[in-house]
């Protein structure tokens, strides 16, 4: 890659630009149609980014001027730490650039924000026939173990 790649924060003025992405992010967990994350959803989620109140962050990755990736995290409580925990809940990039070092800039972006946060943890998930983005989170974090269970209610 002849470029690095930068990572920041995003700001209001990103819009047009994360837009696309997160649409991709959602297209690839199969949220499309009428499956599709409803409109409203979309705005709240972009709000909390702006909100200081919100424990919710979003950091893009630029490849030159071109936005090519984003990180959506969270803090929160946990029984086993006496700190907040950050979980990695959106990581996307563009189809293009992948395997070239977006994702890892955007992971070590978060690891770096959290231990700025003094936070003492980053987790995620990932659908287990995301092989491709497994190969780079086995290089770059453990595999506790853990299966997710969830219920909608």
């Amino acid at each position: 890659m002849s470029q690095t790649i930068q990572v920041r924060a995003v700001t209001a003025a990103d819009y047009d630009a994360w837009r696309p992405l997160w649409d991709g992010y959602n297209r690839f967990y199969g949220r499309f149609g009428p499956t599709a994350l409803p409109e409203p959803i979309t705005a709240t989620t972009w709000t909390r980014f702006f909100d200081g109140y919100e424990p919710m962050h979003a950091l893009i990755a630029l490849h030159g001027e071109r936005v090519v990736g984003l990180v959506h995290f969270i803090y929160h409580r946990n029984t086993t730490l006496d700190g907040p925990i950050c979980y990695l809940q959106d990581l996307f990039t563009v189809e293009d650039l992948r395997g070239q070092g977006v994702g890892r800039a955007l992971i070590e972006a978060v690891y770096a924000h959290a231990k700025a946060s003094n936070s003492k943890r980053v987790y995620w998930h990932t659908h287990e026939t995301n092989h491709t983005a497994m190969r780079l989170y086995d290089d770059v974090a453990d595999k506790p173990g853990f299966v997710m269970y969830r219920k909608d209610v």
